[in-house]
């Protein structure tokens, strides 16, 4: 395993920059309806936007002067989905940080 594959997760640790994968993991968005959604303002949205876009965590498409933001649906998602499944099939017990309730 590459040493450089530990970044993606330092990248989407970040509190806010989750919040905003977890709104897009619902639709695509714009950065009004992220701010709304996530309760954040509008700089500090597009600040995190730049780095998870940077890192292809997230894209864009451009609408007249409004950016739609989405997930990267070949790598994002299924690394969400296995994550929720190894919470479910393995974070159970007691002591475990993660332990699902």
């Amino acid at each position: 395993m590459n040493y450089k594959s530990y970044h993606l997760f330092e990248v989407i640790s970040n509190k806010t920059r989750w919040k905003i994968i977890s709104t897009l993991y619902k639709s695509e968005k714009c950065v009004k309806e992220i701010c709304k959604d996530i309760k954040e303002e509008q700089s500090k949205v597009s600040h995190n936007l730049k780095i998870l876009s940077n890192c292809k965590i997230v894209f864009y498409k451009r609408e007249g002067k409004y950016k739609t933001y989405s997930l990267n649906k070949k790598t994002i998602i299924p690394i969400i989905e296995i994550t929720e499944k190894h919470i479910d099939n393995f974070c159970k017990k007691e002591g475990c940080k993660f332990k699902k309730d």
